[in-house]
């Protein structure tokens, strides 16, 4: 059925502007203009299943990677850790509040909300498409998806604690905690749930 919907959909090569009738394509599979060559579009990699496991490994990894030290600094025999929450916390008590909020925004909250709309939208196109009230869910969820993705910001985390490490490495010691890891493999299951994720895909499930 999900075939059958793209099949009767139409796309628009950017280079020509050539209408094309879209055509449902096997697991890696690119779809090119056949005026200039101009890549149209793809598909997943991953199925529904693949999807819904790099997901909830995320989610896993989401929890200790807020809650457990990140960072790990030692100076003068003293050791200070902190988590990301601490961190935005601390951001917030030296008067940098619009700081603080975006670093919440970006690395905990719209990731862990994003986490979750796509885990929603996963179980329902599984098992619950049939029921009216949940295929508006999942129409809401997919709304919002962009806006979601685009305050998701993991990697801006990952690249300030390389350059924390850096900067510091030359006054303290500086190691990395088990935070550190979780917060890195949750950027790569976010990193890969994300390129296997395909809005359009996704709305497809809803024409059938």
């Amino acid at each position: 059925m999900a075939s059958d919907a793209l099949d009767n959909s139409v796309t628009l090569c950017r280079s020509c502007d050539l209408v094309i009738r879209k055509r449902a394509l096997p697991t890696g599979v690119r779809a090119l203009c056949p005026r200039c060559h101009t890549q149209l579009y793809d598909t997943p990699y991953c199925s529904i299943n693949g999807m819904l496991a790099l997901c909830i490994t995320a989610i896993i990894f989401f929890f200790p990677a807020n809650t457990y030290p990140v960072l790990e600094l030692e100076f003068l025999g003293s050791m200070r850790t902190t988590t990301v929450l601490e961190g935005a916390i601390a951001v917030y008590q030296q008067g940098y509040w619009v700081v603080a909020i975006a670093v919440m925004t970006a690395a905990v909250i719209a990731p862990g909300i994003l986490l979750v709309s796509i885990l929603v939208q996963i179980v329902i196109i599984k098992y619950g498409l049939q029921h009216s009230f949940l295929r508006s869910v999942l129409k809401q969820a997919l709304k919002l998806q962009g806006l979601l993705t685009q305050l998701t910001m993991l990697e801006i985390y990952v690249i300030s604690f390389l350059v924390a490490a850096f900067n510091l490495a030359d006054f303290a010691t500086v190691s990395f905690g088990f935070g550190t890891f979780c917060f890195t493999m949750l950027f790569i299951m976010n990193l890969f749930l994300l390129r296997e994720y395909d809005l359009e895909h996704m709305w497809s499930f809803l024409e059938q």
